[in-house]
């Protein structure tokens, strides 16, 4: 058996594809989504990440902009410019980019961001209403990860192994796949034999960011594997899976790159138009 690749690029571009439908239908009602993004610093990988979104969502036909502070920026004065963006009608969605300079208090900052507002959905508040099953912004990465996982047929009733319990990925996907109907094991570094433990699934989302985590010889024959891990060894970027000996087990798999990144800026997107069309009551 040899795995079917899912092409998150090629899934990424048709997704968007039906955004930039629905950016251009709001436009006839006069309302133009904008999403702004705030950096603070000059992180050469965190500033080339966010003109990417930057670019994403000006080739939709949205607007975009980039709010970028020095490094030496005060907490206080980041919080003040939140506030003006939370208070300027013509913003849709803000997006702050991590990491922050150390005097700068990363959950004060994401705590100011009006809910509203906030489509990368990492406010307490949007967390809470995921849960709740409310409408809310989804964060973007487990989002990301189920519009892959919807090319790979219903997930009712199969196992599936989460592995990584971080609040951005982990848990909230962990409860997306829930609401799917899916037996969700959520593992972590303290779970015991948690590797060996894995050819029990037959859906398995890893991350952790840890090189060659998982193996071929780890997986149950026609897993579907998708790898969110993307640390950076010898100048490439690497997932937590290995690829090569994994795509001989797996039913579906994810690369990396090209698996789950391109969907996560998809999915911020996603979340702009969403917060246009609800700020002005399209749906």
């Amino acid at each position: 058996m040899t795995a079917e690749l899912l092409n998150g690029r090629e899934i990424a571009k048709d997704y968007r594809a039906g955004l930039q439908e629905e950016v251009e239908k709001l436009k006839t009602q006069g309302v133009v989504p904008n999403l702004t993004v705030v950096i603070v610093g000059n992180d050469g990988a965190s500033l080339s990440y966010v003109r990417s979104k930057n670019k994403a969502a000006e080739k939709i036909g949205m607007e975009s902009a980039i709010v970028h502070l020095p490094e030496e920026t005060s907490e206080d004065e980041v919080l003040q410019k939140i506030d003006e963006l939370n208070n300027d009608d013509s913003v849709s969605g803000i997006l702050v980019q991590v990491p922050l300079p150390e005097q700068v208090d990363e959950n004060k900052v994401l705590e100011a961001i009006a809910p509203h507002k906030d489509v990368d959905g990492f406010s307490p508040v949007n967390i809470g209403r995921l849960y709740t099953g409310q409408r809310t912004f989804v964060p973007c990465t487990p989002l990301g990860i189920m519009e892959l996982l919807k090319h790979t047929g219903s997930l009712e009733g199969k196992t599936v192994a989460v592995v990584g319990r971080s609040h951005i990925v982990g848990q909230p996907v962990a409860k997306l796949l829930t609401n799917e109907n899916a037996t969700v094991t959520l593992m972590h570094s303290r779970t015991k034999d948690m590797v060996a433990q894995l050819k029990n699934f037959e859906v398995v989302v890893s991350a952790v960011g840890k090189p060659g985590l998982i193996s071929g010889k780890d997986l149950k024959e026609g897993a579907i594997v998708i790898d969110v891990g993307n640390t950076v060894v010898d100048d490439k970027l690497v997932g937590d899976v290995d690829f090569e000996s994994a795509k001989e087990v797996a039913s579906y798999i994810t690369p990396v790159p090209g698996g789950v990144g391109p969907l996560t800026i998809t999915m911020v997107l996603n979340n702009t138009l969403l917060a246009a069309k609800w700020h002005n009551g399209f749906e």
